[in-house]
């Protein structure tokens, strides 16, 4: 969650809203905290590996499973190469896509020996990001530079800059659906997972609220809106030039680790479909040895490593914008169903969260929303092409 968007999104989302980004953030949040919520309450009751794929699919029927569990796959598949290409753009530009073809596939490895080894390289990767981020934070604010008056609230932010804003920063907090994949291999999943997502939910919120006021107070944003790269921006403006190249680094450090955990998460659910038989029953065999879906990891790794060879990073992150928030919204409508007994969350929560995710969804830009709609559409067609196969008496001999 703490990975490429703190690097990347408060750009865009800056130029989206103006001085209303703090607005846009706190709307992000909320929506966040609503599928947060939704997530726990359901892995709580299916600890199991699959997600919203398997909520929806046990809550709502077969069918919203099943597109919860297309949307997620595409789209995050989409979201790994952009996550390979942005290490690729920070590590070594001018071979961008040699470079991300060969994370996608170390990180691949990794996740093949097990989620321990994965846990073990997240830990130690967020610790030199939130190290970065904290020293950009210091710098920022005792440099002399920062101006209060640069978050004041302006009439130059609409209504839909805010909520396409929040779209933007939305996906820093989506690595919680990620946690929720992960039911069959950790222990006391009904405990450990709802403490784990709000953990981390709220550490992310804290994080970029306070990188985000850093930005703002020095850049406003007005500048911070018209850059590519507002960390490295931010601390040349601060007059700490010597710290850019650690923001690049710390850049691609978190781009990795939002691949490893992307991966991780999309494999897992993989899985679930191929038991289902919704993708090839073979991608549902289990390592004896390691105990993770390792054919769903390689064939994940191996779609992942051609789009990251032969894709643009716009293009990859547009693509799978449109796919995360229906899976999400799918999530706040499953939650929906669940009965007091099931622990469910005060109605108010998923409602919230399921016009949230419609909203961000539809102001996102519209070749986003194209696509995305191409997408669902897609994946409804080849769900509805097999129940006619499967519909149809088999052929006599």
């Amino acid at each position: 969650m703490i990975g490429a968007g703190i690097f990347a999104a408060l750009g865009p989302a800056a130029r989206a809203a103006g001085p209303g980004l703090l607005i846009g953030l706190a709307v992000a949040g909320l929506v966040a905290y609503c599928n947060a919520t939704s997530s726990a309450r359901l892995a709580a009751r299916y600890p199991t590996s699959g997600g919203t794929y398997v909520y929806g699919r046990e809550r709502l029927g077969e069918f919203w499973g099943y597109l919860a569990g297309w949307s997620f796959v595409v789209g995050k598949s989409a979201s790994c190469a952009a996550m390979a290409l942005t290490v690729g753009a920070y590590v070594w530009p001018s071979h961008m896509h040699a470079v991300a073809v060969a994370a996608v596939v170390g990180l691949t490895a990794v996740n093949y020996t097990g989620i321990q080894k994965s846990a073990w390289l997240t830990r130690m990767i967020v610790a030199i990001v939130l190290s970065i981020l904290a020293a950009v934070v210091a710098t920022s604010l005792t440099s002399g530079r920062a101006d209060p008056a640069r978050l004041e609230f302006g009439g130059a932010s609409t209504a839909a800059g805010v909520l396409q804003a929040a779209g933007l920063l939305f996906f820093a907090f989506a690595g919680y659906a990620r946690i929720a994949t992960l039911g069959e291999e950790v222990r006391d999943p009904e405990r450990t997972i709802p403490r784990a997502i709000s953990a981390a939910l709220g550490i992310t919120l804290a994080v970029y609220a306070a990188v985000a006021v850093a930005a703002l107070l020095v850049l406003g944003p007005s500048r911070l809106g018209a850059t590519a790269t507002p960390l490295s921006d931010l601390v040349r403006a601060a007059g700490h030039e010597w710290m850019s190249p650690v923001v690049r680094i710390g850049a691609a450090v978190a781009a990795a680790g939002s691949l490893l955990a992307l991966i991780l998460g999309v494999s897992r659910t993989v899985l679930a479909m191929a038991r289902d038989r919704h993708l090839p029953i073979r991608l549902a065999a289990v390592h004896p040895r390691f105990a993770v879906p390792h054919r769903a990891e390689v064939a994940v790794g191996a779609i992942v490593a051609i789009a990251a060879a032969t894709t643009d990073l716009r293009a990859a992150i547009g693509f799978s914008s449109f796919g995360v928030l229906i899976y999400y919204a799918v999530a706040n409508a499953a939650a929906w169903t669940l009965a007091p007994t099931d622990n469910r969350p005060p109605r108010v929560i998923p409602l919230l969260g399921l016009i949230g995710c419609l909203a961000l969804a539809f102001t996102l830009p519209p070749t986003s929303v194209l696509s995305g709609t191409a997408l669902i559409a897609l994946g409804a067609l080849v769900y509805a092409l097999r129940r006619i196969n499967r519909s149809q008496p088999a052929e006599k001999p």
